[in-house]
């Protein structure tokens, strides 16, 4: 995409639905390569064929950050930590989340989840990782130029985008979402808190931005400070409602 970031998809298939999710990849020649989120369970070799083909071999990923703790987020966290030996970075919010100290705050009840055997074997496939380094809202990763970590709360609790500082590019995670080069809201159905989420829109569309990857939906580079400031004006019931992303992590 350009000389600090590359994306990555990879197919996220979910009751007879396939969808695409965008992992981001932060490059820096003296600092090693950075991913941005880790898919579902079982995608590890998926994503390190996937940097191979980008010529970054599984010995330079020298570092993984989380947006948050969904578990199409963090889903090969653990196995792909063990297959490079990347330190992981997520907000301090999310990684009582992502190391198994808290249930995940979108966990069906277990009457439910009973009714959903697809999703629950996913669940259950899930392994609990580390965090290495806890992250905080205003944090700068020199990586690349210089990482910014931006709080974005609403999605989940400790949700958190990164703003590239050189390039102008906000990795959005699920703080908005994209569809054709169009930018969107928050998921209406997946998103707790859609008042806080809103907010922390708002806090977005402050930033000097250029492009914006968003895990579902991928590059927004049109007009990209104009849609970011429409999505801002809305009130939070027109937010994106996005059907079947996944309810819980």
């Amino acid at each position: 995409m350009n000389q600090d970031l590359l994306v990555i998809q990879l197919p996220m298939s979910f009751s007879g639905e396939t969808r695409m999710l965008n992992l981001s990849v932060i490059l820096d020649a003296e600092e090693g390569a950075t991913l941005v989120d880790a898919g579902l369970p079982g995608q590890e070799q998926a994503i390190l064929q996937a940097l191979r083909e980008n010529e970054i071999e599984p010995a330079q990923l020298k570092r993984i950050i989380l947006t948050h703790h969904d578990i199409d987020h963090v889903g090969s966290l653990a196995a792909l930590k063990e297959l490079t030996g990347a330190e992981v970075l997520a907000h301090e919010d999310e990684a009582p989340y992502i190391e198994g100290a808290k249930r995940a705050q979108k966990t069906p009840p277990p009457e439910r989840l009973e009714q959903m055997p697809e999703f629950k074997a996913l669940l259950e496939s899930k392994r609990a990782c580390h965090v290495d380094r806890p992250l905080h809202d205003g944090d700068v990763l020199h990586v690349a130029g210089g990482i910014e970590v931006v709080a974005t709360p609403g999605h989940t609790v400790g949700h958190t985008a990164l703003y590239l500082q050189r390039t102008k590019a906000l990795i959005a995670g699920d703080s908005l979402t994209s569809s054709d080069g169009e930018l969107n809201g928050p998921m209406l159905a997946a998103t707790p808190d859609m008042t806080r989420a809103m907010q922390s829109v708002r806090k977005l569309s402050g930033l000097d931005i250029d492009v914006i990857v968003a895990y579902h939906g991928g590059i927004v580079h049109r007009d990209v400070r104009e849609q970011l400031k429409r999505i801002a004006e809305q009130p939070s019931s027109r937010a994106s409602p996005a059907a079947n992303h996944f309810q819980s992590t």
